[in-house]
């Protein structure tokens, strides 16, 4: 008797088949981290259920009946035991989802799983034997977390199986045309950076900026040949991060036979800048962009990115922190699939000084993971190097790739900080009356919009403000008009809050920050004198504070710690200083820097996948979108929306025209609240929850969008 897994027509694909394909991919994967044997096992026992009388006449009768093919192969692996019961969690969740192990025969537990009564799957030991594996999972150290060690072995495990049994399924489905283009090797690309860079490195005039953006990358590239671990690169504004870092990564991955380069980025808006320019100097084929504002349609020239999307099966992928770590503590097939392909990588995290605060012992434990047991090299790049070496096993040092650091940070210096202490508002405004060109960055969304009305009613001209609360296209556009102002030495005072520090290529010749976290004034400070065309002392910085403001809660121990740092250093850019501040703010934190306990749900070999999974949110799911229907391509696709639903593809067009506010109909007095107790937003519709469109369109700006003073305009 043939056993089928698979039909298509009059075609089939047997179980037999399906297992031994499956295996083999999985085996192939599993073996970047040394483990081929425990993939080929997980792919060989995952469809076992499929041997069932029950299964066998659903598929060839075509009927939808439920049959349950899942829980044959982990019932095997838990009654085996010893460390099959690792793959117990790998099969039982390879469609419905890595399980919670439990407690009891109930339910869809790992426990429930394997005491459940399922069809009888015994005909698969008329051509199936279970491989015997040899080896431990993982390199026990005394020292290490073992539990959390072995519970992201089983989710690398996982997404070899879930990644090779859908790439099994698809060639069959497809007759092996699946069109998959994987890209260029890591050799070809090397000689293409080698190309675009060969000019710069002949520069050895170390006293210009392009010199020294040359010494940079010469150095980096010469470090590429070192052994895998951790690195960082603490570059200065200007000092060309972004080539250093992809010619260090490619020299390594060279030198190591490497698979892919990882970059991890906080912003869409500097994935996209990079990405763009990767796409330039390596070839777009090679550049995969993986995140909420991209989407590869059904055409037939994203097709192959579509595909890669999937896995990560490119040489270059381009994504955020949210997807990142979202997808390593995620326990569905769609999220968990692409892991396996981190292993045997360079990850490199830009502005690493935003890894997630909330998250940092889990993100940085899962980080040593990859570089222990998983072939990877990690490098921290930013210009506010985080303190991240005490959250790192003592025998991992981090290697600085930055050659003569403290005498870089020098060279590149660009203004001059000034702290004038608590201020007014007025104060503030009259000290920015008559300015050419100002940047003024405040704390919140509520204070920009005052400070911006303010200076309005002061009959300030070319004065532009820059919020969240302006949806995405609205900024855009407002940014588009700054950038051409500036370029044209015109008159712009722009009031923003935080969003303009990173990934936004401006240049003032003033900067007003408002205290923050030291990371974040240092960033505000390189929108000033950015291009180093001015002189350092006519290059202003001043750090002021607003009298008698509450500070905000999440922003509160910062700018106390900021507080504190300040009154020992001089300088606000002090590299010692800036370090002592992540120090102190790491231990003020504590147990916060875990605050969901996402390290205590993996012990003795109880894995809590599924809870993690809901538990682990780098964006909290308290906010709700409001649609904004300014624009004619907005009103159209709201339309769309109601009358033919929520695809991922209008939902993703959708956010260019929604503004993300926090808070719920519980919390009296936010933004949200107002809006919707008097009236002036409305549910899109009843299956779309958190998504809202303003019905009262005085209640958005086009100079300031989403407008706070809700009261205010209710006596218009």
């Amino acid at each position: 008797m043939e056993y089928i897994a698979h039909k298509d027509g009059e075609r089939i694909q047997t179980v037999k088949e399906h297992l031994y394909g499956t295996a083999e991919l999985a085996g192939s994967f599993a073996e970047r981290f040394g483990k081929k044997e425990w993939g080929y096992c997980c792919g060989m026992l995952h469809d076992l259920g499929k041997y069932s009388k029950e299964f066998q006449r659903k598929i060839q009768n075509d009927t939808s009946e439920r049959v349950d093919h899942s829980t044959a192969g982990a019932k095997i692996c838990n009654e085996k035991g010893g460390y099959y019961s690792i793959l117990s969690y790998c099969i039982a969740g390879h469609h419905a989802g890595l399980p919670d192990y439990g407690n009891t025969a109930i339910g869809n537990s790992l426990c429930g799983r394997c005491k459940k009564k399922i069809c009888d799957f015994e005909n698969y030991k008329n051509e199936i034997q279970v491989p015997l594996i040899h080896t431990n999972p993982i390199v026990f150290e005394p020292t290490k977390n073992l539990d959390f060690s072995l519970s992201v072995f089983v989710r690398m495990l996982y997404s070899c199986l879930v990644d090779a049994d859908f790439l099994d399924t698809e060639s069959f489905m497809k007759n092996e045309n699946t069109g998959r283009v994987s890209g260029e090797t890591m050799e070809v690309l090397e000689k293409k950076l080698e190309k675009h860079i060969a000019s710069w490195l002949s520069n050895n005039e170390l006293e210009s900026i392009n010199g020294r953006r040359t010494e940079i990358l010469r150095h980096c590239i010469e470090m590429g040949k070192q052994e895998k671990g951790i690195y960082r690169l603490t570059v200065p504004t200007g000092g060309g991060k972004t080539i250093a870092s992809l010619a260090f990564a490619l020299r390594h991955a060279v030198k190591h036979q490497m698979d892919r380069i990882i970059y991890v980025i906080p912003y869409t808006s500097i994935i996209e800048q990079n990405s763009q320019v990767f796409r330039e100097i390596l070839g777009a084929e090679n550049i995969l962009e993986n995140h909420c504002n991209v989407e590869y349609r059904d055409s037939e020239e994203f097709y192959p990115m579509q595909l890669a999307s999937e896995n990560w099966d490119k040489p270059i992928v381009v994504t955020t922190n949210v997807q990142f770590f979202e997808s390593l503590f995620g326990n569905k097939s769609s999220k968990c699939r692409k892991i396996h392909n981190i292993a045997n990588s360079v990850v490199i995290f830009d502005e690493a000084q935003m890894l997630p605060m909330d998250y940092l012992r889990p993100c940085v434990s899962v980080l040593q993971e990859l570089v222990d047991n998983y072939a990877s090299s990690i490098v921290l790049c930013t210009a506010t190097q985080p303190a991240l070496e005490m959250f790192f096993s003592s025998k991992d040092k981090m290697i600085e790739l930055c050659p003569r650091m403290e005498e870089q940070f020098r060279f590149f210096e660009r203004v001059t900080y000034e702290k004038i202490g608590k201020i007014t508002q007025d104060e503030l405004i009259m000290r920015m009356q008559g300015n050419q060109r100002t940047l003024c960055i405040v704390n919140t969304k509520r204070a920009a919009q005052e400070l911006y009305k303010k200076l309005q009613g002061e009959g300030e001209n070319n004065i532009y403000h820059l919020s969240t609360n302006m949806y995405p296209k609205h900024r855009k556009r407002i940014l588009n008009m700054i950038r051409e102002r500036l370029k044209n030495k015109e008159k712009c005072i722009v009031i923003s809050t935080s969003l303009v520090e990173a990934g936004v290529d401006l240049d003032f010749d003033i900067v007003y920050r408002q205290i923050a976290g030291m990371d974040s004034m240092i960033q505000a400070a390189g929108r000033c004198n950015r291009n180093g065309e001015k002189d350092v002392a006519d290059s202003k910085v001043y750090i002021f504070d607003f009298i008698d403001e509450k500070k905000v809660t999440n922003q509160k121990l910062q700018i106390e710690t900021t507080e504190f740092v300040l009154q020992d250093y001089e300088k606000v850019d002090d590299l010692i200083g800036i370090s002592d501040y992540f120090k102190r703010l790491y231990h003020y934190r504590g147990a916060s820097l875990d605050k969901k306990n996402i390290m205590g749900e993996f012990k003795q070999m109880r894995f809590n996948f599924s809870k993690v999974a809901k538990e682990f949110k780098l964006i909290e799911e308290n906010t709700k979108m409001i649609f904004i229907t300014k624009e004619p391509k907005a009103e159209e696709l709201l339309n769309e929306l109601k009358i033919k639903g929520a695809s991922r593809e209008r939902l993703r067009e959708a956010g260019q025209y929604c503004v993300q506010v926090y808070g719920d109909e519980r919390t009296e007095n936010s933004l949200f609240d107002k809006l919707y107790s008097n009236g002036m937003i409305r549910p899109i519709s009843e299956d779309m929850q958190d998504f809202y469109e303003l019905v009262s369109q005085k209640q958005y700006s086009d100079k300031w969008g989403l407008d706070f003073s809700v009261d205010d305009m209710l006596m218009m």
